[in-house]
């Protein structure tokens, strides 16, 4: 009786093999990002709030993301600039970031909201408040990794690089600047759908989905990229009782920055 067992345990495990075959987890430790799929250029999106029992209300706001490619510390780097556009001041949101070409390792991050500015160091082995920067809130700051991690406020970025595939699943090891320690996320690809763009055009996108548990309770997001050219083109969350979503504006969206005035 002894052996029939071991053999019923052996076919078991064999039967699930496949599905733990489909999980990749993502860090510089494991599988990499393919930062060939990454293009610098400048990427818009409409983003917005939607609080199903208010009918009269939205909350808009536009969130451009620029990447260039450039140096920084005599290393090739991608950095990725953020202005988050809103009708209330207050929330504005700018930030400049640098990663690695070679695997998306993240070097720097800084931001400024309501005047408030926080800037860091960040290597594979932790990460400190830039302590050069002038009347930076987070310059105290410090954190030791036990392993790499990727920046969680490139979220979209990372996305666009995944090696998606029907049935994957991933687990990325992401991190969000000066809050709680590094953590895997789990995200799934549970499908495909075809997005109606301009002139009717379809373009046949993975759903990448992801849920949690955050103070503000559970949420649930889900990610539409683009199979042919790796482009996140739709974004839809829930948290909290609302909704948000995030939209990519297409080429003809006139690029504001360069129209602002310098002071």
């Amino acid at each position: 009786m002894q052996p029939k067992r071991y053999l019923t345990l052996a076919v078991l495990l064999m039967a699930m093999l496949p599905a733990f075959a489909q999980t990749d987890t993502i860090d510089q430790q494991h599988l990499r990002l393919n930062t060939a799929f990454l293009e610098p250029g400048v990427k818009q999106y409409l983003v917005y709030f939607q609080l199903p029992a208010r009918s009269n209300w939205l909350d808009l706001s536009l969130w451009v993301r620029e990447i260039e490619k450039t140096n920084h510390d005599h290393q090739p780097v991608f950095r990725i600039t953020q202005h988050w556009y809103g009708s209330d001041t207050a929330r504005y949101l700018t930030s400049y970031s640098y990663n690695s070409v070679a695997d998306f390792s993240p070097l720097y991050h800084a931001e400024t909201r309501g005047g408030e500015q926080k800037a860091y160091r960040w290597a594979t082995d932790g990460i400190s408040g830039d302590t050069a920067t002038v009347n930076n809130k987070a310059a105290d700051f410090k954190l030791v990794f036990d392993r790499p991690n990727y920046n969680w406020n490139l979220d979209i970025e990372t996305f666009e690089m995944l090696p998606l595939k029907a049935g994957k699943t991933f687990v990325i090891r992401f991190y969000d600047a000066g809050l709680e320690p590094p953590a895997y996320v789990t995200y799934k690809v549970t499908g495909s759908e075809m997005l109606q763009t301009l002139n009717h055009q379809a373009v046949d996108c993975w759903k990448l989905f992801t849920e949690g548990d955050s103070p503000r309770g559970h949420y649930t997001q889900t990610f539409w990229i683009s199979k042919t050219g790796h482009e996140l083109l739709k974004e839809e969350d829930f948290f909290g009782g609302y909704y948000r979503y995030k939209v990519k504006l297409p080429g003809l969206a006139p690029h504001l920055g360069p129209r602002f005035t310098k002071l």
